[in-house]
C-alpha cells in the first residue's frame, strides 16, 4: 500500500530535520554549484544539507508521481462567524494531475466564502504599494483565472486568483503561463503583512 500524503509530509520533515542536524552528507554538492566563490562562501557542509535534503525531495515527489499520491492538504479557514475547508498544496510536496482539477473544483465554495465575508470590506491589489481595486476589476480578474485560493488574518482576507501549474503559480518568474493575482479585503487600508 503506498504512504498517504499525511505520511510523505512526516517523511520530509524528519529528512530535513536529520540534514539540518548534519546527519545526513552529500558528498558531491560542491560541483553541484558554478561559482566556486558563492560555493566557498555557504560552505561544504551547508550546501551539502541543502542539496542532500533536494535530492531526497526529489525522490518523494518522483514516488507521488509513480503512485499517485496527492500533493494537497485541507484547511480549514475561519473568518468572523464563517469556516470554510478548502484544499491547497502543501508548500514539500507537488502537484500530481488530479490535483489541479481538485483545486478548480473547490473554487466556487472558497469564491462563495469570499463573498459572503468580505461585504463592506475594501479590496486591494497585493504588492509592494497594495492598489485599491473595485469589486467590477476583481470579478473580471475571477473570470480569468482556473481556481481560488484562501488565506484569512484576523481583519483582512486574502483571496490568490491561480492559473497554470499550481507547483509554480506563486512565483513570478513562472508568467505568464502559471501565476497568481492576489486580492486583499480590508476594512479600510490592508495591514503591513507581506502576501
Amino acid at each position: 500500500m503506498p504512504y498517504t500524503t499525511q505520511d510523505l509530509i512526516e517523511i520530509l520533515d524528519q529528512e530535513l530535520r536529520a540534514h539540518w542536524k548534519g546527519e545526513r552528507l552529500l558528498l558531491s554538492s560542491e560541483k553541484r554549484l558554478d561559482n566556486p566563490v558563492v560555493a566557498k562562501a555557504i560552505g561544504a557542509g551547508q550546501l551539502s544539507k541543502v542539496f542532500g535534503y533536494r535530492d531526497f525531495q526529489g525522490q518523494i515527489h518522483q514516488y507521488q508521481l509513480e503512485h499517485q499520491v496527492s500533493g494537497l492538504i485541507w484547511r480549514t479557514h475561519q473568518f468572523r462567524d464563517q469556516s470554510l475547508r478548502s484544499p491547497e498544496l502543501h508548500s514539500q510536496l507537488i502537484a500530481i494531475p488530479d490535483d489541479k482539477q481538485i483545486l478548480i473544483e473547490a473554487t466556487a465554495a472558497v469564491l462563495q466564502f469570499w463573498q459572503r465575508v468580505t461585504q463592506g470590506m475594501s479590496f486591494w491589489l497585493a504588492g509592494h504599494d497594495p492598489q485599491p481595486a473595485t469589486p467590477d476589476q476583481v470579478e473580471q480578474w475571477i473570470h480569468q483565472t482556473e481556481w481560488a485560493e484562501l488565506e484569512a488574518a484576523r481583519t483582512e482576507v486574502y483571496l490568490n486568483l491561480c492559473w497554470g501549474n499550481p507547483r509554480e503559480c506563486h512565483y513570478q518568474w513562472s508568467q505568464p503561463d502559471s501565476g497568481c493575482i492576489r486580492v486583499i479585503a480590508a476594512i479600510a487600508q490592508p495591514g503591513l503583512i507581506k502576501v
